[in-house]
């Protein structure tokens, strides 16, 4: 999303074989080699073909297996496929008794008999008012972030590691009860969401569990985990280690308990995320794909948006993680223009990838998208039919930030968050305001925009001038990026002295910051009010304070 991400990220980026690591007598198999039955602790490539219970599967990207990852238990890795002797074509038997067993406001708790295979299940599908909402591996699952007084009826259907399907079970209907009033943070269309990076693990040792420990998990209403990759025309897992297998100690995880290295345990960020949904259900998370450094892979994908789609579907709802994510989130920058590479696929190309993401998806998950926010006549806004796209998102996260900053590093200092113009603005139409006039004017639902605001600052050194305006001698140092740093640390390294368009600045010594503070987000937040918007999102949880200053004035501002 960020171009701060790019300097400590590229070293983070490993491929899945690297990630994983093998014995030193791990064996190796290719697409080249002869078929044999998988075996764990080898290493396969794309196009490889092995044999489990008797069904044939093709590996779809590269990787080192591991106790656990059976083919029928990863589909984001295998498929089963033909063996010429027709392979498994009996269905599972139907799961029964599908009955539900707790009800409140906002969720409905349900379980099922299990189904029995001649091969082995591998899952159940289970379907809202007919509509595919999640896919678990257990006989029990519990929706939530329901109406209150709403009447809601499931199925459920088995699958096994062919694909085969069996029918719907019996319908269980349930009624949610009334609500109190009270209600989830983010009733009434004000969502608050903020983006996880996976690589905040690392140097900035920012975990899930902070995202509990700080106060957050209870103001947010939505958490975006950034990134998967984009490549070949598919969604990827970015970085395999911090996602699902680094090992988790008592005292790192959101529960107090360790993670294990038993057969398919799920380890990482997806499961201690898990657990912070467990203790905050009200919360939804999704995945995100993409961002600044990984979208160069949307031009080969907006080529197949099908089959593009049909990847990403099959990753998000991984039969070990499916739980965890309540959705899908694209971060394409940018669609028919310029980021870190450049997009020539036309203007339609956007919305007819959302348009294939949402019929993979379906109703009962959440797809939505982080876009530009180039207010200016014919620029990026211009390029992509965003409008069209509305109509199969549920918001957009519109990205009003870096707008200026010291990759102009001779200046003229400017906030990199502007909301309204003001004079002496080096480019007009870079500000808040002028993207959310121009998606609105386009026939965009006030309701399906997010305002994003940065939980960092940008900046420059060399700097005289202490109003906006002055020459630079380049980028301000930051701790991991030059012309970066977060909130947490400008706050008192280099505080505000200043506020222009609705954001804050500070000039100390010979640098100039820009960032927003709890008092000017109080402000945007007004303005999100004001305009009808859906809420706003944040960029991103690791730049907060340890009690989460900016996020509280965001939740405060919202009501």
């Amino acid at each position: 999303m960020l171009r701060k991400a790019l300097a400590g990220l590229a070293a983070l980026l490993l491929p899945l074989t690297v990630l994983v690591a093998a014995p030193s007598w791990a064996a190796t198999s290719s697409a080249s080699a002869a078929m044999a039955d998988w075996s764990a602790w080898t290493a396969y490539t794309a196009g490889a073909r092995v044999t489990f219970n008797g069904v044939t599967y093709e590996c779809i990207q590269s990787h080192t297996s591991q106790p656990g990852w059976e083919p029928p238990n990863v589909p984001a890795l295998w498929k089963p496929v033909g063996d010429g002797g027709g392979g498994d074509t009996s269905a599972p038997s139907v799961p029964g008794n599908l009955r539900t067993t707790g009800v409140t406001d906002r969720s409905v708790s349900l379980a099922w008999n299990a189904s029995t295979d001649n091969v082995g299940v591998t899952g159940y599908e289970v379907y809202r008012d007919g509509n595919l909402i999640t896919t678990v591996t257990g006989t029990t699952h519990s929706d939530t972030g329901l109406s209150p007084e709403t009447r809601y009826a499931y199925t459920v259907r088995a699958r096994d590691a062919a694909g085969n399907r069996s029918a719907a079970g019996n319908t269980a209907s349930a009624t949610t009860e009334k609500g109190d009033g009270g209600g989830d943070p983010g009733d009434g269309g004000n969502k608050v969401l903020g983006y996880f990076v996976q690589w905040g693990v690392y140097q900035r040792g920012y975990h899930v569990k902070n995202i509990d420990t700080s106060g957050s998990a209870a103001k947010l209403t939505h958490i975006n985990y950034a990134f998967g990759n984009v490549q070949n025309g598919q969604c990827t897992i970015g970085d395999s280690y911090a996602d699902y297998d680094r090992f988790y100690q008592a005292n790192e995880s959101v529960d107090g308990v360790a993670d294990t290295w038993d057969a398919g345990a799920l380890r990482g960020s997806f499961n201690q995320l898990r657990k912070l949904k467990q203790k905050h259900p009200h919360l939804k998370v999704l995945f995100s794909f993409g961002g600044w450094t990984w979208s160069g892979g949307f031009t080969q994908a907006a080529q197949n948006p099908a089959a593009f789609a049909e990847s990403c579907y099959r990753l998000v709802e991984d039969p070990r993680w499916a739980d965890v994510f309540d959705g899908i989130d694209i971060d394409w920058e940018y669609p028919n223009a310029c980021g870190l590479s450049c997009d020539s696929s036309g203007p339609a190309a956007y919305r007819n990838l959302m348009q294939a993401l949402r019929a993979r998806f379906g109703s009962g998950n959440l797809v939505t998208a982080a876009i530009t926010a180039d207010g200016t006549n014919g620029g990026k806004i211009d390029a992509a039919d965003y409008a069209g796209a509305a109509q199969y998102v549920d918001w957009y996260n519109v990205m009003t930030y870096d707008y200026f900053g010291a990759f102009a590093p001779q200046g003229p200092t400017a906030p990199h968050s502007p909301l309204t113009s003001y004079n002496g603005i080096p480019t007009p139409g870079f500000h808040s305001d002028a993207a959310i006039q121009k998606l609105k004017s386009k026939g965009i639902p006030a309701g399906k925009l997010l305002l994003g605001i940065g939980f960092y600052g940008r900046g420059w050194t060399g700097v005289t001038q202490a109003a906006p305006g002055g020459t630079a001698s380049g980028a301000a140092p930051g701790t991991y990026e030059a012309g970066i740093e977060d909130y947490k640390v400008l706050k008192t390294r280099c505080p505000a002295t200043g506020t222009v368009a609705g954001t804050a600045y500070a000039h100390c010594g010979n640098q100039w910051w820009s960032y927003d503070t709890p008092a000017t987000i109080g402000g945007k937040m007004s303005y999100s009010k004001n305009q009808g918007l859906g809420g706003a999102f944040f960029w991103e949880l690791s730049g907060d304070t340890s009690n989460a200053e900016l996020l509280t004035a965001m939740r405060n501002g919202l009501g």
